[in-house]
C-alpha cells in the first residue's frame, strides 16, 4: 500500500457545507474517513489581502482515487477556485492502510 494512500486538503467557508460535501465523498466510498478543523486563512484573491475563518478538511483516499475525489469537490464546492491538494501518504500503520482500502472502493 505504499505510496497507494493519499490525503486530500481542502477548506470550506462553514461546517455545515464541509460536512454536506464530505458526506457524498463518504457515501459515495471516495474516501475511507475525514476531519475538519476550524482554521483562520489568509491568502490574496482577486487583487485584495483577505483573512476568513473556514473548514479545514483533511480526506484520506486511495491515491487512485483522486481524479475522482477532485472532479466531486469541484462540483460539489461552493468556491470559484477550491483549494484541493493531493498529499502521499509515505508511510502509515499497516491496519489503518488495510481499514483504508477496505472502506474505499
Amino acid at each position: 500500500m505504499n505510496g497507494k494512500a493519499a490525503m486530500v486538503m481542502t477548506t470550506f467557508p462553514d461546517a455545515e457545507t464541509a460536512n454536506r460535501i464530505l458526506r457524498g465523498l463518504l457515501e459515495r466510498r471516495l474516501a475511507a474517513c475525514a476531519q475538519t478543523l476550524p482554521v483562520r486563512s489568509s491568502y490574496h484573491w482577486k487583487g485584495a489581502l483577505h483573512h476568513e475563518n473556514e473548514v479545514l478538511a483533511l480526506i484520506k483516499t486511495k491515491r487512485a482515487l483522486y481524479p475522482e475525489v477532485e472532479v466531486f469537490l469541484k462540483a460539489a464546492h461552493p468556491y470559484e477556485t477550491p483549494e484541493i491538494v493531493l498529499l502521499p501518504i509515505e508511510a502509515a500503520a499497516k491496519a489503518y492502510l488495510a481499514y483504508l482500502v477496505a472502506e474505499t472502493k
